[in-house]
């Protein structure tokens, strides 16, 4: 780093595929405009890839690339690393080993992050550098920086948001057109917001470890994937989509971190939230999310949340940030993880939609209402629709507990009178 005109950060890039090769463009875009404004020159000096033979989106010189990422990290000439590798190895020891070295990290590797939090705060913390992660929970959207600086003296009570754009876009065709989940998912993979692969997607893997970061950076728990109560998509059917609309709701995957009493709940799952909440109108493969507070009230973010350019963006903010620091000797920290336990699932209040199929007989509404009521589920309301000899209820409850409402559906099952039991929704945002 020089003390010249201007303040010259070398940088060390590992990967260059959709998201590194977008970093590298970008930067080199906004070069001349960053250093005008703030004084301060980035140039990158290495780039480890695992093929250097290989043709990429951007053009590289073959004098900055490296096969070997462990070298690049070690190099005492790179100031900062930007991880674009992904994944946990060899992303984990390569990250872990700048930072302890003294080097900040920029990353959008919310797996990492999510898996191996503490771990990777407690390096930067031993190195006195930055770990930067802007782009690892909803791409463009600013929510780290927010949580971490905007809010950091707010008492947050519940951070809930769409953080999934794959998700968020087949909901939203579902919605629109009528479709049928499987027919937006092949649509979805063939315009490429899918992946071939879709679990991580629809089932909620990806925004499972973004709300275990939200629950780290809104609420300063130890959290992590595995504290994450996660459901997907997949069971999500045009009927509850159809029903959801007439009752004025849509169905959007939601990851939402609330704090209950002294404990952190941390849970991501389909939800019904009404038309005239803030995250109803987000649409397609937008992200957006909702912050709740004591004093600051409701606070909601929105943007794209993936792609290599809106990632590129993010990471980008956060190397100008570290370099920032770097000039003038500071560092931006986590701060420390608490041990707040987090509560489990069956723990949870809230109100739901079910969809139940029984037979269309005397007695047999009773006999399932009184299953509701001996559980201490209380109804708010029932449709009901004949079909042949089988009766179509769809409930929405009073708020319960999760414990209670999956005792209820255990004992609905059990029950020769109930044909087929639909996918049970939570009902939030009321």
């Amino acid at each position: 780093m020089s003390s010249n005109d201007h303040f010259t950060v070398r940088i060390g890039v590992l990967g260059c595929g959709t998201v590194g090769s977008s970093f590298i463009s970008i930067l080199r875009k906004e070069a001349e405009q960053i250093s005008n404004r703030t004084g301060i020159s980035l140039e990158i000096i290495g780039v480890a890839v695992k093929n250097r033979k290989l043709a990429r989106p951007v053009e590289i010189d073959s004098e900055i690339l490296t096969s070997d990422a462990a070298a690049l990290v070690a190099d005492p000439m790179v100031d900062v690393i930007v991880e674009t590798i992904g994944g946990l190895n060899p992303a984990r020891q390569l990250v872990l080993d700048a930072l302890r070295n003294g080097k900040p990290v920029i990353t959008a590797n919310k797996e990492l992050v999510a898996t191996y939090g503490k771990e990777l705060f407690d390096a930067a913390a031993e190195g006195n550098v930055d770990l930067m992660f802007e782009a690892a929970v909803a791409g463009a959207v600013p929510l780290i920086r927010v949580l971490n600086e905007s809010l950091i003296g707010e008492r947050i009570t519940r951070v809930m948001g769409i953080v999934n754009g794959t998700t968020n876009f087949i909901l939203t065709k579902m919605t629109e057109d009528g479709a049928n989940y499987s027919d937006v998912l092949a649509e979805a993979q063939a315009l490429g917001f899918a992946e071939a692969d879709p679990t991580a997607d629809v089932d909620g893997h990806d925004a499972g470890a973004k709300a275990a970061i939200i629950a780290m950076m809104a609420f300063g728990v130890n959290a992590a994937v595995s504290d994450v109560y996660r459901e997907g998509i997949s069971n999500i059917s045009a009927d509850d989509i159809a029903a959801a609309k007439q009752m004025g709701h849509v169905i959007k995957l939601l990851a939402v971190v609330e704090r209950d009493g002294e404990k952190i709940g941390i849970r991501v799952h389909p939800a019904m939230i009404p038309n005239t909440h803030p995250l109803a109108s987000v649409r397609d493969s937008f992200n957006a999310v909702f912050v709740e507070g004591e004093a600051v009230d409701e606070v909601m973010l929105y943007g794209r949340g993936a792609g290599g350019k809106p990632t590129a963006s993010a990471m980008l903010g956060d190397l100008i940030a570290t370099a920032r620091n770097l000039q003038q000797g500071s560092v931006s920290s986590v701060g420390r993880l608490s041990s707040l336990p987090i509560s489990s699932i069956e723990e949870m209040i809230s109100a739901y939609y079910l969809q139940l199929d029984v037979n269309d007989a005397p007695g047999v509404l009773a006999l399932v209402a009184g299953i509701f009521g001996e559980n201490g589920v209380s109804i708010r309301s029932m449709d009901q629709e004949g079909k042949e000899s089988t009766a179509h209820l769809v409930f929405i409850t009073h708020k319960a507990r999760e414990a209670d409402m999956q005792k209820t559906i255990k004992e609905l099952r059990k029950l020769e009178e109930v044909r087929d039991i639909g996918a049970l929704i939570r009902v939030v945002g009321d």
